[in-house]
């Protein structure tokens, strides 16, 4: 049986109640004491992960957050009712500045250290590069020199030189 052990939810958001930790389809999760209905089943957040291919080559980028030296695909939250080929269009633009075109699917993945469904998509992309907030540096690797890595991102890379 699988075990989920959440730290929030200590109330019921419906009634207020105290939550407990119950079995409901053969999970054991955080839901209402009083039997209200409210079960949080802590399902895993879409995220999707983008193969930015420009002519010169694939742009991997570091995050304001990592360490030196860590660089990796570009990634985002799908945002409420948008797919997550859109997602890694818009994604591609907000975080490099780029105009992504020909989405391509890649695989799924997940991600169990944050609870993330990884969505690959690979994108084309033209334009200047200017990097937002959330990114400090970007190399541009050649396809022939490019390789996976160990993570969730890293097996969409991995999934994707296969493809092409």
């Amino acid at each position: 049986m699988s075990v989920y052990s959440a730290a929030s939810y200590d109330f019921c958001p419906n009634c207020g109640c105290n939550t407990e930790i119950k079995e409901v389809d053969g999970l054991l999760i955080k839901a209402c004491a009083d039997e209200c209905g409210f079960a949080h089943f802590n399902n895993p957040t879409p995220v999707t992960a983008i193969i930015v291919e420009t002519d010169e080559g694939i742009v991997l980028a570091h995050n304001v957050a990592w360490p030196e030296g860590k660089y990796s695909i570009i990634t985002g939250y799908v945002d409420p009712y948008e797919t997550p080929q859109e997602t890694a269009i818009r994604e591609t633009k907000e975080e490099l500045n780029l105009d992504a075109y020909d989405p391509v699917f890649v695989g799924h993945y997940m991600f169990e250290m944050k609870n993330q469904l990884i969505i690959g998509y690979a994108v084309k992309a033209k334009g200047n590069i200017k990097l937002n907030e959330e990114l400090d540096d970007y190399k541009i690797i050649s396809k022939d020199k490019l390789k996976g890595w160990d993570s969730a991102t890293g097996q969409t890379v991995w999934d994707w030189l296969a493809m092409t």
